[in-house]
């Protein structure tokens, strides 16, 4: 069996020592095992599980978060398909942001002027817009639009990472088969309507709106739309979480 030294683990993972030993602390990743000269020793499985551990943290979760969802009984290999599914649609993304300011500085070292509809291929925060005007009109548009150009990059990373946070704990209690009615997925449901009202423009942020009503319809285009099901792990996912709501919109709202 294979095992590495805190030091070997460190270097491999791009992390340090410290934050190992942080690890350790709290109860998300203890050593496989101690030696007899006290050094800490770590097998494959402890590897997998540090895998888990930085990826929960690059889409934001605390550690708190990070040692409940590591606790669920959920199999380390669906936990890993749901991780790489969010993976790839970053790879996605960033890709063709890379392909875009490449492009821009071929074409400026050609003294050339860049062309506008080729610089922000992967920037677009804007791709949901026809959905977001037909079903809840221009003015909403255009005032969640005003919001969000008007962050500073900090705070669009900070909504970025909220969201991807939000995504990933609605895949695992999807991949876990819990009831939509019950407890967790409803205090889940919850944090998506609070998610929602922190978006002004929205009908869930808007005062007299018919909040009800748009969680159930934003519930039912999750499951329509692939590009939104992807969200939550594909169509299965999506459902659960459009259950979810709907019930929670009975209840609260």
């Amino acid at each position: 069996m294979n095992e590495w030294s805190i030091q070997e683990v460190a270097k491999i993972a791009g992390t340090t020592s410290r934050t190992l030993r942080h690890y350790d602390d709290v109860g998300l990743l203890a050593p496989t095992r101690i030696g007899a000269n006290g050094y800490r020793r770590y097998d494959s499985a402890a590897l997998v599980r540090l895998q888990r551990i930085l990826l929960l943290r690059e889409l934001g979760l605390s550690i708190p978060q990070i040692g409940e969802i590591l606790a669920r009984p959920t199999a380390t290999e669906d936990a890993l398909t749901q991780h790489l599914a969010w993976l790839r649609s970053e790879q996605d993304r960033l890709t063709r942001q890379i392909a875009s300011v490449e492009s821009t500085i071929t074409t400026l070292k050609k003294g050339e002027e860049p062309m506008a509809k080729d610089m922000f291929d992967g920037f677009d925060h804007t791709q949901h817009k026809d959905e977001v005007i037909e079903r809840w009109g221009e003015a909403a548009y255009a005032e969640s639009d005003r919001w969000w150009t008007g962050l500073d990059e900090a705070l669009k990373g900070d909504f970025a990472a909220q969201t991807a946070a939000l995504n990933a704990a609605w895949q695992d209690a999807a991949t876990r088969g819990i009831p939509a009615a019950g407890d967790e997925a409803q205090a889940l449901a919850g944090r998506h309507v609070a998610w929602l009202r922190s978006v002004p423009g929205t009908p869930a942020a808007t005062s007299g709106g018919d909040v009800a009503g748009y969680v159930r319809g934003l519930g039912e285009m999750y499951v329509a739309d692939p590009r939104f099901a992807a969200n939550y792990g594909g169509e299965a996912g999506a459902a659960f979480v459009r259950d979810a709501l709907a019930a929670y919109a009975d209840a609260q709202l």
